[in-house]
């Protein structure tokens, strides 16, 4: 069964007009031109099946190389000398390199070489009745290097543009790889920045809630801190999905994002939510540390802290944060309910996971998991030459 390649209606309505301008031309060339036609059945076969094999050289190049066979195999038949009309067979070669099958390709440049040997012999070998002397060896030794070059030069000519179309389309294949790459990660990216302020923030949110709905018996006051405590939140988690939206609408757009100066406004904001913090920074921060380690500490901080609100047993929580010349460390530990003190995250979470790519995206490391009844959280992040 056929198989045609694809052609835009354009090219397909060119490669027709080609071709029948090429066969009424082809035809007066033959019948009226040439005083050599013997035969005008023969000729016009021949004229027909290059014709053909010109109109279907892009769509199926086999086909075409067949066709330019049967043309080359009725001209000799009818015993017809080389016209304009074997011009054709040139524009089938280079088809058959340019956008022919790995056979069709192969078959092209065996076509070219049995060309070149079949010219010299039907020239010079018809109507010899006497052996071939050295004159005409001669005359067929030239004949077979003019038509093996000729013939070659077309098919070669097609196999460097079928290595420049596949180069092209290796290189857009690539583009559009490295550009789904991008995209991945910044989609990735969004997602992880979205997860920990959402997280964070309706945490913090339910949090102070479920607190004020039972401490508003006792303690009316209670409520009001408690929903001065929610509107902050609010409004913060409000500010960062809005800065996340337009980094999603002007991919240039990153505008500012957390440093070690907001970590005292999230411990805040933790402590009114009702964990009690332990806060130990020892070392300090030798001068201003990366934009990136900052933004990577305030998140892990801040989804570790909010993984302690929602799955610990214990307010309590002790951090540390020690910075070194060459690094920083975190630590988060908290005390954890028996059903969350696995490694891994509950089903369908991604807090784990995102803190560990916070942590490589910059080159460091983290673990989490559980340790001596408690919930540790440790990171190592680079910050600068090793000291």
């Amino acid at each position: 069964m056929l198989s045609f390649r694809t052609l835009a209606r354009y090219q397909l309505i060119t490669d027709l007009v080609i071709a029948g301008a090429f066969g009424l031309l082809a035809i007066v060339i033959e019948l009226v031109g040439s005083a050599q036609t013997t035969s005008f059945a023969g000729a016009t076969l021949m004229v027909i099946a290059y014709t053909a094999a010109l109109a279907v050289r892009r769509l199926h190049p086999g086909l075409a190389l067949c066709l330019a066979w049967v043309g080359a195999a009725l001209q000799m038949g009818f015993g017809m000398t080389p016209s304009p009309t074997n011009l054709a067979i040139f524009a089938v070669l280079y088809a058959t390199a340019a956008y022919g099958s790995t056979r069709v390709f192969w078959s092209g440049f065996g076509s070219a070489i049995a060309g070149a040997v079949i010219v010299p012999v039907y020239l010079v070998g018809r109507g010899m009745s006497e052996p071939p002397t050295a004159e005409v060896w001669f005359v067929a030794g030239a004949l077979l290097l003019a038509a093996g070059f000729a013939l070659m030069l077309s098919w070669v000519t097609g196999a460097l543009v079928r290595t420049a179309m596949r180069a092209a389309a290796n290189s857009r294949a690539q583009r559009a790889a490295e550009a789904e790459t991008i995209a991945e990660q910044q989609r990735v990216r969004i997602a992880r920045d979205m997860h920990d302020v959402v997280a964070h923030s309706l945490a913090v949110v339910i949090a102070q809630a479920d607190g004020a709905r039972y401490a508003a018996a006792k303690d009316p006051a209670a409520t009001s801190d408690a929903l001065a405590t929610i509107s902050t939140t609010a409004r913060s988690a409000l500010t960062d999905v809005r800065l996340l939206l337009t980094q999603l609408r002007h991919s240039q757009a990153e505008g500012p994002q957390p440093t070690l100066a907001d970590l005292d406004e999230l411990f805040d904001r933790m402590r009114a939510a009702g964990i009690v913090l332990d806060v130990v920074s020892d070392p300090e921060p030798p001068g201003v540390p990366p934009a990136s380690i900052q933004l990577a500490v305030y998140r892990i901080m801040q989804e570790a802290l909010t993984n302690a609100l929602r799955h610990g047993v214990d307010p309590r929580v002790r951090v540390h944060l020690g910075w070194y010349p060459d690094r920083v460390v975190l630590g988060v530990r908290n005390a954890r309910s028996t059903a969350s003190s696995g490694s891994t995250p509950p089903a369908g979470g991604h807090g784990v996971i995102g803190m560990r790519e916070r942590a490589q995206l910059v080159g460091g490391s983290l673990t989490a998991g559980p340790e001596y009844g408690e919930f540790v959280v440790k990171a190592s992040l680079p910050i600068g030459a090793p000291g």
